[in-house]
């Protein structure tokens, strides 16, 4: 996972939960700008086309501010049949889940129900122990804000072979992995650093953080995302698919090359079983419902102002980039703060961000994990020419 704010989960052998593999382009499909590059969406437009003509199959984008709604499409959504892509589409959403994961934790931590100054192991006795890891010293903030130093399991090799690249891939893509069997890969590694004494993406601290919610609370933990964020938010596009190997319509496509180096043919990956993600990027959903959330998140509407506040407090990843509990902060080139996250799963690369007082949101999708440069996209709808 690239660690600019879209945070993928990229591992040295291949694409991650979180995103996709970098690689050359392809040939892009027919397809173009479904809405028309009108008004201060113009440089959107363009970015959206470039990405195609780099190669992403397809894009769809949904910006929103106080001029209203504004959507656009380019490329195909399949490559077969040559349909284009959909502004309505669903797509895999990767790591933006993590941002769902942390706003149950807050609310859980808001009723009294744990504190984010627990340990891991009061909550999951002996989970985290093996080759330096010790969950009786890490609490779960350090999970939600990456600075507990424990291993992410996308990064093990064999992993990486079994999951990520085409002979795994093909043969092992609708296996079920329970959580605990993605948290021993992690612990079959040292550590990354004590905890508290630096900064990691892992992969591994979400679907902790999934098992911690299922601990408290005693439902699972898409049940509770369910019941406290997506039902009183009316996302009708957005769901927790568990082992289900399909993305539910209308929806496009997905597509990966499953190789290191980004080279050989494209394929088509749309039908995985999602629980080699879990709690770290399993999710399912579509732009609109991602600005309602993010907006809904940053205006106070899931979290008292405390927990807001805890959640928006940042640990410095580099000059620009911030990470507080399951959000990121961007500061982008012309000085405007945007808050959100990124994410990608095999052959699907997503972003969603909004500025703080959640006027202005955008949400797209590259359906293809080895080209594009969806930080181009974000830069060109919040600073244009």
């Amino acid at each position: 996972m690239r660690k600019r704010m879209r945070t993928t989960a990229v591992t040295a052998v291949a694409v991650a939960l979180s995103a996709a593999l970098a690689a050359p382009a392809v040939a892009a499909g027919p397809g173009g700008d479904r809405t028309g590059d009108t008004g201060d969406h113009r440089a959107t437009a363009r970015a959206v086309r470039a990405a195609v003509e780099g190669g992403v199959p397809g894009v769809t984008l949904r910006a929103e501010d106080r001029r209203g709604v504004w959507t656009t499409t380019a490329g195909v959504g399949n490559l077969r049949t040559e349909r284009p892509r959909s502004p309505h589409d669903r797509y895999r959403v990767g790591s933006i889940t993590k941002t769902f994961v942390a706003t149950v934790l807050l609310q859980l931590e808001a009723e009294g129900r744990l504190s984010l100054d627990d340990t891991v192991d009061s909550w999951l006795p002996g989970l985290v122990t093996g080759n330096g890891h010790d969950g009786t010293r890490i609490t779960v903030r350090q999970l939600l804000n990456h600075t507990s130093g424990i291993f992410d399991y996308t990064a093990d090799e064999n992993f990486g072979r079994t999951y990520f690249l085409e002979e795994g891939f093909f043969e092992h893509r609708y296996d079920t992995l329970a959580p605990e069997d993605l948290v021993r890969v992690a612990m079959s590694h040292e550590p990354d650093f004590a905890p508290g004494a630096g900064w990691n993406y892992s992969n591994t601290n979400y679907v902790l953080a999934g098992l911690v919610i299922e601990k408290s609370t005693g439902r699972p933990y898409g049940e509770e995302i369910r019941r406290r964020v997506i039902a009183p938010l009316h996302l009708t596009g957005t769901s927790v698919p568990g082992t289900r190997t399909g993305v539910p319509g209308p929806s496009s496509r997905a597509y990966g090359k499953l190789t290191e180096d980004g080279s050989g043919p494209v394929h088509d990956v749309t039908r995985l079983n999602p629980s080699m993600a879990s709690s770290a990027g399993e999710m399912i959903s579509d732009s609109k419902d991602l600005n309602r959330f993010y907006r809904a998140l940053l205006t106070g509407r899931l979290l008292p102002g405390e927990q807001l506040e805890e959640m928006t407090d940042t640990v410095a990843v580099n000059d620009r980039n911030g990470y507080g509990l399951g959000l990121m902060s961007t500061e982008l080139s012309c000085g405007v703060t945007v808050w959100g996250h990124g994410g990608g799963i095999h052959g699907s690369t997503s972003d969603a961000v909004t500025t703080r007082d959640g006027r202005h949101s955008v949400a797209f999708n590259f359906n293809g994990d080895w080209a594009g440069d969806p930080e181009a996209v974000i830069e060109a709808e919040y600073c244009g020419d």
